[in-house]
């Protein structure tokens, strides 16, 4: 059975699997030796050894050293054992080679399934050691099927599938089976069910790397990312900074034309996103924060978290965005408490309506969701 060509395959099989030889014959000694156990019908302690470099098979059976023998199959009167070496003495391993005509196509079959088992768990392990490195990054996936909320991807051309729930997919998203989409990778789990990597498209890390991608000042240092929040499929409110004279931290992440921040923007099929100045002046931080509204006035208590913010009657919606997301998002980006207001009398005299959101107070009239824009 054993003979040049099969070890020659042997190597073939660690090039193209990229399994490494020692864990290979490793694993098929393990293999066979159940094999010939099994087949054979031994009760004996028993050991195959494969020799790659002179391309041999050998079966060993120990038997232990003992005055009495009680178990013939795993043991050996010292005057046995005696005349195969005369310094054996009570309690060594007398070690025998078996002889391998009996060990027949029958056995030769049951060893390859398990071999062959165990060349797929090696491969998956190996998959799994491969997809872990990927863990808090981005990978491109392909939408294999779509079961009720869940959406099933096939992990850059692995075996290994992502799994993409309800709450990771975005609200505009409309996914369907061949699909090619990106997707982080937020968390890689290995059970007795197998393996699990969930995956996210609404992430805050998700539009983080995907501007990385765009932008070479964020990965070589010379823009940093100081916060981004995020509500996906609405707006992301990210604060960048720089130690670099005379370097725009914004226009390197919009780009020329806008040309970095709407590949992002496509990927987020169409989700807003604002990038302001970081400021350690926390009412010129606020004020950015709450961009594109303007602001009229803003009264900041750093001691409370407070900041007091007016703005011009017609643009309270747009400083509210819809449903409170951009005052909201404002509010998380600065770790502030924001309460925004109308400058108008008239509109201050018809507010009566709190909103507690987040970090976020936010006072609105009865009528404002009636008619707000983003």
């Amino acid at each position: 059975m054993i003979n040049k060509d099969f070890f020659e395959a042997l190597k073939d099989l660690e090039a193209e699997k990229g399994i490494n030889e020692e864990v290979f014959i490793q694993a098929l000694e393990q293999a066979l030796t159940a094999a010939y156990k099994k087949n054979s019908g031994m009760a004996k302690n028993a050991q195959v050894k494969l020799n790659p470099e002179k391309n041999t098979i050998k079966i060993y059976s120990y038997r232990t050293v003992v005055q009495e023998v009680e178990d013939e199959d795993k043991e050996i009167s010292l005057e046995e054992a005696k005349q195969i070496k005369h310094s054996y003495k009570v309690g060594d391993l007398v070690m025998q080679e078996e002889s391998t005509k009996d060990f027949n196509r029958i056995a030769v079959q049951t060893a390859k399934q398990v071999i062959t088992q165990k060349i797929k768990e090696i491969e998956k392990q190996s998959i799994y050691k491969d997809i872990a490195e990927k863990e808090g990054k981005l990978v491109v996936a392909n939408v294999k099927r779509i079961d009720l909320d869940n959406v099933y991807l096939e992990i850059g051309g692995t075996s290994l599938e992502g799994l993409l729930t309800k709450k990771d997919v975005l609200p505009n998203d409309n996914l369907k089976p061949g699909d090619r989409i990106k997707v982080f990778v937020r968390h890689i789990k290995d059970d007795f069910k197998g393996t699990v990597i969930q995956v996210s498209r609404t992430h805050p890390n998700f539009v983080r790397l995907l501007l990385e991608m765009e932008v070479p000042e964020l990965t070589n240092g010379e823009v940093n990312i100081v916060n981004l929040v995020r509500e996906a499929g609405l707006r992301t409110k990210i604060a960048v900074s720089t130690t670099v004279p005379n370097l725009d931290p914004i226009g390197a992440c919009v780009g020329n034309k806008g040309s970095r921040i709407n590949a992002v923007i496509n990927e987020l099929n169409g989700e807003k996103i604002d990038i302001i100045n970081y400021s350690e002046n926390p009412a010129d931080y606020i004020v950015a924060a709450l961009s594109p509204a303007e602001v009229s006035e803003i009264t900041v208590d750093t001691a409370a978290g407070v900041a007091n913010v007016l703005v011009p009657e017609n643009k309270l919606s747009l400083a509210i965005g819809k449903g409170g997301h951009n005052v909201r998002l404002a509010a998380k980006l600065t770790g502030y408490k924001i309460d925004v207001k109308p400058v108008s009398a008239t509109t201050k005299a018809k507010v009566n309506d709190v909103v507690s959101t987040a970090n976020a107070n936010i006072i609105l009239d009865d009528d404002f969701f009636d008619d707000i824009d983003e």
